[in-house]
This record gives structure tokens, C-alpha cells and sequence, in this order.
């Protein structure tokens, strides 16, 4: 048994509910009489608990649980959450972080949590609660271990469980007894069990278990166990829902009425077998005589039906896999290209028929591959809401954080690596950039700043934008500071202008804070932020107004993508532009041409748009549009603004791989890459964004 396999899915699994954990808390905290956000929240906490638990991290499980019974006393209504019991769940969820950290690390999950417990015990056992709440029991994991588990698998219930199942049955949902019997075979019964709970806790409440949770979880049980829950499934879908679990020997479905339920509740154990025995004999007998390869076989169609909802349809795949997988099909297209050029020249019909199939196919396997290696940038964005409120909280601002553009996707090798500088970049727009409450009062603002997040494709690169309300960039400060820290001298510091003196505050070591704090003001953030863009191959720009707020503008290529490109000649070389920028194509006049303020300009759309000399920009030897009395031009967008860039013929379109050049040619901007053409000649990609100011 590869257990790795298993501590990778636990890992994955476990930081997806810590990240629904941390979502739900902050939406509870903006709407904390929402119960239906309490009832998400308690179930990835019990599934988190069930599965550390079952891995044998018995801290992480253990803490969980005493936060589990926290949850389940607000979500019945018997405690209301307060400032103090957020700060606490929110303290135990760095906590259960680190411990998956420690895991990842190849540690064994262990922490000292004393002080967070003790925190979670108070709320227990103060005047938060109902008199009655801490005799009450709990969802599952805290039902209480008294009852003796007979061979029937019938169980007693207290007057407040039946309370619950009586109210369920009175409004009309299904109420089942379930009795589960594991394979005697079964290598892993808790696994088992736990994907039990987790379908019945998919599709209702579990009420109470026989061995309890916390037992079963351990597996200190046979190879059976009992449950009561309440379920929105129909007893013959959920019979064969539980079935289609692996190594489930048997599964027995009872239905219960108000009349079963009442005698269930009786304290005479015995009453209770027999009445459960002569609920549904027919049930019973039929599914403890099947074998299991005939239940199996029985419940296929109905299990197929209501598998969708339920199944995982996704795989994770290890990025190396991935990486290969690209680079394959790079050489694949390169070849392609190749292929429709010779099969252009040497005119055979079957081999023109057969390259236009390869062609449509290769096209949508190209699709697919880059799809594979995209992910929305909201991985990364879905940390920031729960950090922004803990920074405004320690710092006493009020800020709202605005997303947009979650959805945008970005290769996954840019995503595993732009997190630390956007912390870097929010951290510093809370502690810099947002006033106090009382500043922005004073200064004619609302006491609440906003911090913008946005992020959007534009051509072959991804714009990811941080902007905030707040004080804007002094100037004299940062000048003031820099010629201190010998960032610049008197003299050089007369000479900038202001989108220079902005960028000084990404100089190493660079602070005007008065003071250290944990937030921001060590001088190790901004240089750190473009030091790590600068490594991706993008750039980060400023754009501040005092007062006013201020604006980071987080420029990332693709570092291995296919595009579709407009393929131009300047003289003899050959370049390619992203179709994603061009807007059109066209040919210009030299009388069309306007000259304002020195640079050139043309009329396009009812707009005036600048003219870009691409021959004068990439140094061409052997063109230049000067002698030309019309020239073509290819119109490229960036985001709202547009440019006109004059060239000498087009070639046409094509699919190309775009390359890094790494660290050659770093002295253009205007080139982000390399392709290799059908031809076998090397062409630069021409990135219009650094065209366009």
C-alpha cells in the first residue's frame, strides 16, 4: 500500500477545506445570523477532523474538534458568535495551517495549541451558551458513547435526538437507520467509514453513530456500525449509494416514522431491536442475502444516475507531467508547420487531405493542452480577503478588499511563484497606503478605505493591478529618504520625474516608515517584489496622485505558451505579433500622417492614436518606412489604449510556440520571446504592451 499516495490526497484535500474554512468564517462575520454558512463551515471541519484522524494525526484532529463543538453549538442556535469566538476559530485555522505545513514539510503535525483550546473550552463553559448546551449532544462526532450496539445495530436515543428526528419527520424529510457492514478483509475500515459519513453528511445530518465518530475514526470497531440521519436522498438511491462504496459488504436502509422513532426512544434496549427488526423485514433480508458482487451488480443503474452530483470529476497531476507534456507537443506543432509548408509545395492531394486532418486534430489537442496548464488566478486571490482583515484589525483601519478578474488564467509555473510579491504589494497598501479611520475623516474621505484587485489578459500577458484610495506617494518624502540612503544623489534627484521618483521605493532596502513594524517597514518588501517579477519575465510600474491613492501595475508573460500570430517582414527578418493585440490591419499614406507635439500620430476610429516606428525600435537593417510613400500598419490594443505600428509586408497567420529568451536580448522591450517557424528560421515575438506607453 503506497501510503504517500494517500499523506499527497490528505495534503490536498486538507488545504482546500482550511481554504472554505477561511472563506466561510468571513462571510459569517459579515453575516453572522446566516446559519446555512455555520452548516458549510461545520462540515469541512468535520471532514478535515475525519481525515486527520484516519492518517493518524491525532493534534490536528483533536483540535479540530474542540472547534467542531464550538460550530455545532451556533449552528442549534445555542451560542451567537461574538468578536472573541471569531479571533479564536480564525487563531485555531493558522494553527491547523501550520500543522498541514509541518506534514508537508515531512513533520508529524504536532503543536502546541494549549492556549487556543483553552480559548475554545471558555466559550464552552461561560454564559455564551444555554444551560443545557454543554449536556446536549453534538453532530456525530460528539455523540455520546453509551449505548451498546446490538446485532440488529439498533441504538437508544436521548429525548433530544429523538426531539430532532421527530421535527425532521414532522416537516417531511426522510429519517433513516442505517446498519453498515465492512468487508472482514478491509485493510483500511476507517477509510471506509469516513466516505460513509462524508456521502451522508453530503446529503443531510448525521444524528448520532454507533460506535461513535471519534471511535470509528480510530477504528476501534468491528467491521459494523450504526447511524441515524436525516437525508434528502430517497431510501433506494442512498441504499445504492452506500453499496457503491468499495468494500461495503452490506447496507441496511430503514425508513422511520413517527411510530418506529417513539419506540426507538424507549429506554428498554430490547423493545428497540425488535421494533427495528419489524420496520422493514423485506429490506433487511434481501440485502443480507446478496452476496456482494450481486449487490454490487444491483444497485449499478440507480448508483449511475445520482453519481454526478457526488463523484470527483477532476485528477491532480504533477507539473513536471505537465511541462512535458508542452514541450512534446511544441516540437509537434513546430512539425505541423513544417509538414503544411511542403505539403503546399509539392501539391499531392492525399497528402493535403491528410495534413488538414492532422491539422484539425493537433488544433484541439493544442487546446487542451494549454487549458490543462492554466489556472485561475483566484488560487492565489482567495488567501488575500481573510489576510486584509486581520492587517486592518491589527492596524484599527477599515478597509474593504474588491476582486475582480478571479477568473483569469495564468500558467500554473507564474501562479506557484506570484503570491509572495502580491502579499508584499497588499501588505504595504494596507500599512502605507490606507489612512486611519480618523485621517481620512480629517481629509474629506469615508472612514472605510478600498483596496482594488484586479487582474486581465491582455495579448500574451496577464496584468495583475493593486490600487488603494489612500495617501498617495509623497514625493519630497521619498526623496528625502533616498538621498539619505544614497539611493540617488542632490543632483540626479532634480533630474527625475515623477513616475522616477515613484519607482525609487522598489530601491533595495528602501523605507519611509517611521517606524518597524511587522506589517511593512523593514525595507525588505518592494525590492523583493520586482527582484521576483523581474525573475518571471514580467515588470511592476506606479502610478500615485497624493491624496489620492496609489496604483501597481504587475506586468507577467506566459513563460511557454501556442499563440496565434500575425507573422510581418521588416526588410529580411521575419517577426511575429499576437492576434490577442491586434485590433486591425491596413495601409496608411504619408499625407495621413499628424504630427503633434514632435511624435507622430494618425486618425483611426474617430480617435487620434500615436504611430509607432517598429523598423526605429528594433534597429532594422534593410527597411525603413521613411522612403515608403504608403506603408502598411497593424493596429494593437492594451487594455483601453491603442497604438498604429508601421511594418513592411505581411505574411500571414499562424499557430507558433513562444519561447523565453531568457536573459538575451533583455535590452529590448519589445521583444518577450522567440518562435521557430515551419521554415526552420527563428523569429522574434513582438510584445505590443511595451509598444504602447
Amino acid at each position: 500500500m503506497d501510503m504517500n499516495a494517500y499523506l499527497s490526497m490528505f495534503i490536498d484535500e486538507s488545504n482546500d477545506h482550511l481554504q472554505s474554512l477561511n472563506e466561510n468564517l468571513l462571510r459569517l462575520e459579515s453575516e453572522p445570523e446566516e446559519l446555512s454558512i455555520v452548516q458549510n463551515i461545520f462540515r469541512s471541519a468535520h471532514t478535515l477532523k475525519g481525515m486527520s484522524a484516519t492518517m493518524g494525526f491525532e493534534d490536528l484532529a483533536a483540535l479540530t474538534h474542540e472547534m467542531e463543538n464550538v460550530l455545532d453549538l451556533v449552528r442549534n442556535s445555542k451560542l451567537k458568535m461574538d468578536s472573541f469566538i471569531f479571533d479564536t476559530l480564525f487563531k485555531g485555522l493558522d494553527a491547523l495551517e501550520a500543522m498541514v505545513q509541518d506534514i508537508v514539510g515531512g513533520g508529524t503535525g504536532k503543536a502546541d495549541v494549549t492556549a487556543i483550546v483553552a480559548s475554545l473550552q471558555i466559550i464552552l463553559k461561560s454564559d455564551y451558551s444555554a444551560s443545557n448546551a454543554m449536556a446536549a449532544p453534538t453532530v456525530a462526532a460528539k455523540a455520546p458513547n453509551t449505548a451498546t450496539p446490538s446485532a440488529s445495530g439498533a441504538m437508544l436515543l436521548d429525548e433530544f435526538q429523538s426531539s430532532i428526528l421527530l421535527q425532521s419527520i414532522e416537516s417531511g424529510h426522510q429519517v433513516y437507520h442505517i446498519q453498515i457492514a465492512i468487508r472482514d478483509n478491509c485493510m483500511l475500515k476507517a477509510v471506509r467509514a469516513y466516505m460513509v459519513f462524508d456521502l451522508l453528511e453530503r446529503n443531510g445530518e448525521v444524528i448520532k453513530s454507533d460506535p461513535s465518530v471519534q471511535d470509528i475514526e480510530q477504528e476501534k470497531f468491528d467491521f459494523t456500525f450504526a447511524v441515524f440521519t436525516i437525508c434528502r436522498l430517497t431510501q433506494e438511491d442512498l441504499q445504492a449509494q452506500l453499496l457503491n462504496i468499495s468494500e461495503i459488504e452490506s447496507a441496511v436502509v430503514t425508513q422511520l416514522d413517527a411510530e418506529s422513532l417513539a419506540v426507538l426512544s424507549q429506554s428498554n434496549a430490547a423493545a428497540a431491536v425488535e421494533a427495528v427488526e419489524e420496520i422493514a423485514p423485506a429490506a433487511q433480508a434481501s440485502v443480507k442475502t446478496e452476496t456482494p458482487r450481486d449487490a454490487a451488480t444491483k444497485v449499478q443503474a440507480p448508483a449511475a444516475q445520482a453519481a454526478p452530483a457526488n463523484v470527483s470529476r477532476t485528477i491532480r497531476v504533477d507539473i513536471e507531467r505537465l511541462d512535458t507534456l508542452m514541450n512534446l507537443f511544441s516540437e509537434l506543432l513546430i512539425d505541423r508547420v513544417r509538414l503544411e509548408q511542403l505539403s503546399s509545395e509539392i501539391k499531392r492531394n492525399d497528402l493535403t487531405e491528410t495534413v488538414e486532418h492532422m491539422t484539425r486534430v493537433s488544433s484541439d489537442l493544442q487546446s487542451i493542452v494549454l487549458k490543462l496548464r492554466m489556472v485561475p488566478v483566484d488560487s492565489v486571490f482567495n488567501r488575500f480577503p481573510r489576510m486584509i482583515r486581520d492587517l486592518a484589525k491589527s492596524l484599527d483601519k477599515k478597509i474593504d478588499l474588491v476582486i475582480t478578474g478571479a477568473d483569469t488564467e495564468l500558467d500554473r509555473t507564474v501562479i506557484d511563484e506570484i503570491g509572495d510579491p502580491l502579499v508584499h504589494l497588499l501588505r504595504n497598501s494596507v500599512d502605507h497606503g490606507i489612512e486611519t479611520v480618523d485621517e481620512r475623516i480629517a481629509a474629506g474621505k469615508s472612514e472605510t478605505g478600498t483596496i482594488y484587485l484586479r487582474a486581465y489578459h491582455s495579448g500574451n500577458h496577464v496584468f495583475i493591478e493593486v490600487e488603494e484610495d489612500g495617501r498617495g506617494i509623497h514625493h519630497e518624502r521619498v526623496l528625502k529618504t533616498a538621498i539619505k540612503n544614497g539611493v540617488v544623489t542632490e543632483e540626479q534627484a532634480k533630474l527625475l520625474s515623477p513616475d522616477e521618483i515613484n519607482m525609487l521605493i522598489f530601491a533595495a532596502g528602501f523605507s519611509t516608515a517611521d517606524k518597524i513594524s511587522d506589517i511593512s517597514g523593514r525595507g525588505v518588501g518592494l525590492d523583493v517584489v520586482r527582484s521576483k517579477i523581474t525573475s518571471l519575465g514580467g515588470n511592476v510600474t506606479i502610478d500615485s496622485a497624493f491624496g489620492r491613492g496609489t496604483k501597481f501595475s504587475v506586468q507577467l508573460p506566459l513563460t511557454l505558451s501556442i499563440i496565434s500570430a500575425m507573422l510581418i517582414k521588416l526588410g529580411s527578418e521575419k517577426y511575429a505579433i499576437p492576434l490577442s493585440s491586434i485590433v486591425e490591419t491596413g495601409i496608411i499614406r504619408r499625407e495621413q500622417i499628424i504630427n503633434v507635439h514632435g511624435n507622430k500620430m494618425i486618425e483611426f476610429r474617430n480617435a487620434i492614436i500615436p504611430l509607432v516606428s517598429l523598423s526605429k525600435v528594433l534597429d532594422s537593417p534593410d527597411f525603413n518606412e521613411n522612403d515608403e510613400n504608403e506603408t502598411e500598419i497593424v493596429v494593437v490594443r492594451k487594455g483601453e489604449k491603442w497604438a498604429a505600428v508601421m511594418v513592411d509586408e505581411f505574411i500571414g497567420q499562424s499557430e507558433i510556440v513562444l519561447k523565453t529568451l531568457g536573459k538575451y536580448l533583455t535590452n529590448i522591450d519589445a521583444v518577450s520571446g522567440a518562435t521557430i517557424l515551419g521554415d526552420g528560421y527563428v523569429a522574434l515575438i513582438i510584445d505590443p504592451n511595451a509598444l504602447i506607453k
